[in-house]
This record gives C-alpha cells, structure tokens and sequence, in this order.
C-alpha cells in the first residue's frame, strides 16, 4: 500500500474557493485565528494563500515559537571580509570578535554582529569614510581555547592576520513588516533581512559556546555514551516570517562531542580497552585495523602537548597515528644528531616516556608527539558519523516528550539570555520568552477507510489515532510463495536447526492467516558463514534450490545476525539487480519465541514485494483520487547526497510512481546524478518510464481503455525544482501524447517545527498531537499556501510534522476556484517511498567491487583515494527487469 502522510483522505471533489477564514478552540486557551491574505500586487512562486481550513474537529496546539519585535533603525551590512587564506569558523568568529570587543570598540560600540562568513552587520553606520572600506590588522593573545590551528599560525607567537570591511548596504527592517503583512512581495532585500536578524541572536552564544551550522551546544546536560563520544544538549534557533507577525523558532539539538581529557584515555575508550593503556602499543595487541579506526576516528581532532617544549605549538592537529611507538620512531635534530621520539620527549620532560612504545599522533607539519602527552579540549564537535552501534544511545539522549521538549526550550530562554545579550538590544530587539510558545489552532483531519480482502471478519477498517492492526483481516490480494528458500547468517549454535523449523512455522501460519498461499511447507535451509562472498553464497543456494526442484525460489528468506549492515547490503544486491528475486530479512533475535507482531510486519513486506496488495484506500474516502473518470497519477521524487561517503561520491534521485487506478500499488527508478546536485538531472526519462509503466499497467490488468492520466500529483521532498515545468509537462508527458493537469507539492520534513496540544484530553498515547492534525496558520507563511501535517500516531519523542510548502501550481488541477479548498488539498496529502528507493542506492553496487557505500565504512570513510564520478555511473548496476514492476523497495 501506499504510505499515505496522514492516512488520511477526504471524499468531494465540489469547486471551493480555498476554504474560509475559520479559527482555533478546543481545549487550551483562547487563540486567535489568522485571518491576513497577501494583496493582490504580491508576487508568489506557487500558489498564493486564499484561504484556510475550516472543517473537520478543532483543538487548540502549542508550538516553539515565541514572538519578536523586528528592529526599527536600519541595518548596515558590511561584505567582503578579506582573510588571506582559509581559517575553521571558530578562528574566524575569535578574530572578529576581537576586533570588535578588543581591538576597535570604538568603530563597534555598540557591538555589530558577523556570521562567522563574508557578511557583517552593524546597528549603525560604520565610520569608514566616503569609499566604506576600512582595513584592520587582528592578532589575537596565545590563548588555547581559540580554535588555532596549527598549520595556519604555526603556534609561535602571535600573528597578524588582515581583515577589511565594505558597505554593501543598509537595510530598512520596513520591508519585513511589510512582508508578513502579506503587502510585500519575497525579494532579495527581505532575504537579507531576515539573515541579519538570525545572525544578531546567535551571535552571542557563537562566541561562548562550540557551534555548528544554526545550533550551539552546552555542557548543562551530557551523556558519556563510550567508544570516546559524549553527547552534549544543544539549542537551534531562527528567525522566521509568518503571517502577520515575526516570529523565533527554538528547539533542542543533539551533537556528539570528542570526549575530553587525557588523548590516551579517549583512543582506549573508542578501542574498548579502557585501563589498558599498553595495548596501543604494536606489541601491546592492537592490530592494523584498529590503528587505522582509530586514526579515522582522531583525525582532524585538536590536543594540546602538555609540555613547555620552545617550538611546540600550543595546539596541534592530528593529522595520523604512527605505526610503531615512540621508542621505535627516530628523526635527526636541527644539529645532525639522530634521537628517537621517546629520547627526545625525555630530555623535555626530565623524565622517561611512562609508555614509551606506545604509538605517537602526526600533526601540524609533520612532527610526532607521543600520545600519552596530549590532552584533548572540552567541547569539540566530532564532525563523523556516529558509529550505528551508537545510534540507539543517541536516540534516547536526544528524544523528549512533547510536553518535556517545550519545557527545555523554555528552560533554555535562560542559556540565550536574550534581554541581556549586547547583540539583541543594540539592534532593537526584542524576544518575548515570558509568554511561553505561542498557541495556535489546529485540526483533526479524519482517515480514510481502508478495504481489506474478502474472508475475514473485518472487511473495511477506519483507522484510530493514525494507526490499525492486522487483526481478523486478509490482504485485499494475498500473493502466493511457490518455492522459497532460507539462508542463515547466524552461527548454528545461536540459531539451530529447531529455531528455524520454529520460524517457518510460524512464517507460514502468519502468512495462510493473511490469505497467503505456501506452496512449500518444508523449504530448503543452509547456514553460511558472514565473512563469506555474500552474493556467491545465495546465487549457490538458489542453484542447489533448483538442482532438487526443478524450481528457482521465488523468495529468498535471509536470518541476520546483530549489526549486519554489510549482510544485507550484499543480501539486496543480490535480490533487486543480480537474480531478480524477492528478499526478505529477519534478525534472529526476533525470531523465537512466539511473536505474532513481528511476522505480521515481515508478512505485510513479502506479500507486496510478491506482487501483492496489502490493503486498497476506499474510493469513497478519496475520490479525488480514485475517480475513474479522471484518472491520478502520485509521483513522488527525492535527492540524497550520502553524508560522510567516499571522496567523489555521486548524488542519487529517485522517482516513485503508482501504476493502478487506486494509488496503492508503486514502483520506482533510481540514478546516480551530479554530486550535490539538488535539481534532478534526470527527470524527464524517470517520470516518462513511470508515466508508461502505468498506462501499461491500466491497459493490461485493469483492462481499461482510458489508461492515460488527467492529473499528476508530485510530491517532491525538500526543495522546489525551476525545471518542473519544461522537463515533466512537456518533455515527459507530450512524448508519450499525455496531458495531464499537474500539481507539485514540496515536502519537507528537515525542520525543526515542534507541536504540542495545550489540553491533554486532545494528546495521543505518547503525549503528541493526534495523527491527523493540521496546522495552517499563525506559523505559516505569509503568502504561500503552506501547511504543517503531523500524519501518524506518536511512538517516542516528539512527533515531527511534514511541511507541505509552495505548491506550484503548472496547471489548472489544483486551482483553489477550480478544482478544491485547502480542505481538499490538505486531505490527501502523501509520504511516498522516494527517500527509502534513494537510501538503497548503494545496493546497486558490487558489494565486492572497488565502491562501497556500506554503512559500516560510510562513517569511517574520510581518507581515500579519490574516485571519479564517471566509474560511480559506471558501476551503478539497474535494477532487475523482475522487481521493475513491483514493490521491492518495502
């Protein structure tokens, strides 16, 4: 089935007029309705907000947002910030903010606030004469603390570093005013704007705490989670338009720091050999592979030698760990005399290296210093992906309640001290914190029903608070397993022959209970070993499947062992592009006993990826989308560019498209595009093979002569794509003599919009809002027709809304006055399967090729040749013409 984004759908295809101006209720305090539209004059990319929501239940909902008033002097902005060559952010905030606090305070009072890039901006004009240029020579004193990096001051001394300022332009904050209130059309001078006011609330604790990107981090709430990683609490925020008002989004933020300390003690705690501080020597035990994890792990890591040597710098960066030990490492001084490293750190300390085989970190130019005299800094940010063995513990650091996340924003008001900062009040500013989140309205949209197969007891399901079980119910169109085999990771002793004759029973009883029908009651099992070429090892199974049966399998079961990313990497290559079979996973942990609600998943993934129908959507529920006289298409696209990955490492866009008339049955094409490319390069030759895979599909299985579609709903996860227009409207549908009336709705959940119901009655079992709740106003933008969806129930944390934004209207679909209201358009709202297709990129690689995108090397992966881009096409192997027509990607 189709991952609709709220499961919810509405019936109706009457004309509306964009919906009415109808306010919040419900339980919490009274909250006054937006009722601001943009005039006429303003220009919008997309569809102009018309009108709001009006039907379906209201409640009222808190938010993390807290009101602001904008500055009222104009804004100075000053560009072209001229270092002579390239410093780390924090080099560069401490530089200027010398500058100003130290250095000049009488060109900066009161203080001018700086983006830690090429833009600052000043409460006022700057005294810089008539040309608006000014230059500065800033040298800041040997503090530690300051983020120096070797290479580029060398640690000697101080050194002076140029720096000049120009005018670019004042800013008059009346634009923003005008935005909000719908009478400004979005322009550069409101982009600009709004970027100096985001840069004068995170200035000061810029220059307090370690930062990354729009958060900062502090040490009021850690958690040591091992392996030399400890989690700091950190605060988002931003300045954001919304309607009729200015507003600052706060949230919470998670960063995994370098464990401070002792660099001996945290290299033992990522090798888990805590206490055995002779084991990080090569006769100690540690064997190539670990020193080259850890040396992954520590590069680009700052530590500070704690010794007074004359040249040593007074902070270093590591740039590798040496293969023998300090005693074992030799160099020729500046007199011709050869020492090694252990003698020479001797002669410094006055005293013998505590373990003088113990390996030595390379840093700066090149020098080595011996590991058990470094120390590494508090709060330094590992910029590496954290270990998977490490994600669940990072989870439950980060993951809040939604009632308990509000209250530590709240709590956190105190951190940004906003009243007291010298950046806010200079500017004018001011942040209502003792309000609280600001209240708004919100609705419950209601789910559509749901059809099951004939044969059970519940035929049609309406959903409850987002979700609904398997329970005396058949699949609407239960596949059947011919012949099928299963393969063991785990080692016999864990998983024996009892336990896997327990899981076929129970797979087989789950699956007859479903309406499914198993042909092999007694399938063919093997064990094999992991550390074994995976692809081989099925290929031999399903060969040896065939030599006893005269039959290949038609599934391929595969038992797991903990952690086996690369297994299964291997496993779905072998599936989806060498042999074109369904495959299905099971950890073995999972396995035994009796767990009904655990086959009952693995069920609902085999019957789709057999060619199956799980449920169908009732057509009375969605008609908008199940009308046969104007026949839907939903398409759904999303771009990955896999963090952390080899150097060269391409992009990936996939494209996900229904090929039946009930939107429930999908398939998907995948490529490899232009690294961090966001536009889909592609797009016109995926969007025609989905368009002819469904009219394929119509005229053959669903035996109807009107197979091509009148509408096309895209949902494009992210950002707004210029070439929506010209590429899908007239290179894909026109070359196959379709024309259909488009929409295109962007979707992004990549926020940090947080929702919480004021009355605890409205909650969820977890404490979030109800699946289904909608919110279209106060927070909303300005102009654009927007929205935010939180679609299903709440499990841990606070549930995230989808925010569906700017929907581009290419033609008359979905024009308020044509077709339907916000209502309509809020009501059918989908998540589709693009970024789970885009994340099993990596499976269409040679899992023992040269290119490996496995998650187990993907957070390691910082050193390495280069590959071109040309060899990752090259390599990218299509998918098997078998799963081109079905669901493998569930």
């Amino acid at each position: 089935m189709s991952r609709h984004n709220s499961g919810h759908g509405r019936g109706g295809d009457s004309p509306g007029d964009g919906g009415g101006r109808c306010g919040g209720g419900g339980g919490g305090p009274p909250v006054a309705a937006s009722t601001t539209f943009p005039a006429a004059h303003v220009q919008v990319v997309g569809v102009r907000r018309s009108g709001y929501g009006c039907s379906d239940r209201p409640i009222s909902v808190s938010s993390n947002f807290f009101n602001v008033t904008p500055p009222k002097k104009d804004i100075h902005h000053y560009d072209a910030i001229s270092f002579k060559m390239s410093l780390p952010a924090r080099l560069r905030m401490d530089l200027i903010n010398h500058l100003m606090c130290v250095q000049a305070v009488d060109v900066f009072t009161p203080p001018a606030v700086y983006d830690g890039g090429k833009n600052i901006f000043a409460p006022r004009e700057l005294p810089f004469g008539s040309d608006g240029t000014r230059n500065f020579n800033v040298s800041l004193p040997g503090d530690v603390n300051r983020g120096n990096t070797g290479r580029n001051t060398g640690g000697y001394g101080q050194r002076v570093y140029k720096v000049r300022l120009t005018k670019v332009a004042t800013i008059n904050p009346e634009v923003l005013k005008r935005f909000i209130m719908g009478q400004q059309s979005y322009d550069s001078t409101v982009t600009t704007a709004l970027t100096a006011l985001n840069v004068v609330i995170r200035m000061e604790p810029k220059t307090r705490y370690p930062f990354s990107a729009r958060s900062f981090f502090t040490d009021r709430e850690v958690r040591d989670i091992g392996s030399g990683i400890v989690l700091w609490r950190g605060y988002f925020q931003s300045i954001r338009p919304a309607i009729g008002r200015l507003l600052v989004k706060i949230d919470t933020s998670t960063c995994a720091m370098y464990k401070g300390g002792p660099l001996i003690d945290l290299c033992l705690d990522f090798l888990g050999r805590p206490g055995q501080p002779q084991f990080l020597s090569p006769q100690g035990g540690m064997s190539e592979g670990e020193r080259m994890g850890l040396q992954r792990f520590i590069a680009g890591l700052r530590v500070i030698p704690k010794c007074t040597a004359q040249r040593m710098p007074k902070i270093c960066i590591v740039k590798e760990l040496s293969s023998a030990g300090a005693s074992s490492l030799s160099f020729t001084l500046r007199d011709g005399v050869t020492t090694t490293v252990a003698q020479y750190f001797y002669d410094i300390l006055g005293r013998p290296l505590t373990y003088p085989d113990n390996i030595c970190v390379r840093v700066g130019a090149g020098a080595l210093i011996p590991v058990e005299i470094c120390a590494v800094p508090e709060g330094q940010i590992m910029r590496k992906q954290v270990p998977p063995e490490k994600t669940k513990d990072v989870l439950d650091f980060a993951m809040k309640k939604p009632h308990e996340r509000l209250a530590c924003i709240t709590d956190g008001l105190a951190v940004f001290a906003y009243e007291q900062s010298p950046y806010v009040r200079g500017f004018g500013m001011h942040v209502d914190g003792t309000a609280g989140p600001i209240n708004l309205p919100a609705r419950i949209l209601p789910p559509p029903k749901l059809r099951y197969g004939q044969g059970g007891p519940q035929t049609v399901v309406t959903p409850s608070n987002g979700s609904w079980n398997m329970i005396d119910k058949r699949f609407f169109r239960p596949a059947t397993i011919d012949r099928w085999i299963v393969v063991i990771y785990e080692c016999q002793k864990h998983f024996n022959q009892q336990a896997a004759q327990d899981m076929i029973t129970r797979f087989v009883q789950r699956c007859r209970d479903f309406g499914m029908r198993v042909n092999d009651t007694n399938p063919m099992v093997t064990w094999q070993h992991s550390q074994g070429r995976i692809v081989d090892q099925l290929r031999h199974a399903s060969s040896e499947c065939y030599r006893k049966t005269q039959q290949r399998p038609s599934l391929v079961v595969v038992v797991l062992p903990n952690n086996p990313s690369d297994i299964y990497t291997a496993v779905k290559h072998f599936g989806d592009v060498t042999a074109g079979v369904a495959t299905q996973c099971m950890q073995s942990s999972k396995c035994y006993r009796e767990k009904t609600h655990y086959y009952t998943n693995v069920c609902l993934k085999v019957n789709v990826k057999l060619g199956g129908i799980n449920t169908i959507l009732d057509p009375q529920s969605v008609s908008i989308l199940t009308d046969p006289r104007n026949p839907t298409i939903v398409m759904g696209a999303h771009v990955t560019h896999p963090a952390l990955a080899p150097k060269g490492c391409p992009s990936f866009a996939a494209l996900v498209g229904n090929v039946d008339s009930g939107a429930v049955q999908y398939i998907a094409t995948c490529r490899v595009q232009t690294a961090r490319m966001e536009i889909i390069e592609d797009l016109g030759e995926m969007a025609q093979h989905i368009l002819d895979m469904y009219m394929n599909y119509r005229r053959n299985s669903e035996n109807t002569s009107n197979i091509a579609p009148t509408r096309l709903i895209y949902f494009r996860s992210g950002v707004s794509e210029g070439q929506f227009e010209v590429v899908l409207e007239y290179e894909a549908c026109r070359r196959l003599n379709v024309n259909p009336k488009i929409t295109m709705i962007v979707v992004n959940k990549h926020h940090h919009v947080r929702l919480s119901t004021t009355d605890p009655e409205d909650a969820d079992r977890s404490g979030n809002c109800p699946a289904g709740t909608v919110v279209d106003q106060v927070i909303a933008h300005p102009a654009k027709f927007d929205w935010y969806l939180i679609s299903h129930d709440g499990l841990l944390g606070a549930s995230r809304p989808a925010h569906y934004n700017d929907p581009s209207i290419v033609s008359s679909f979905c024009s308020p006055r044509n077709f339907h209201r916000a209502d309509d358009l809020q009501s059918i709202s989908f998540a589709l399967y693009a970024d789970i297709v885009c994340n099993r990129a990596r499976n269409h690689y040679d899992p023992q090729g040269m290119i490996n995108l496995s998650v187990t090397t993907s957070h390691t992966a910082t050193t390495g040749a280069e590959i071109a881009p040309e060899t990752y096409r090259h390599n990218f192997k299509p998918l098997h013409s078998n799963m081109a027509t079905l669901m493998y990607f569930s």
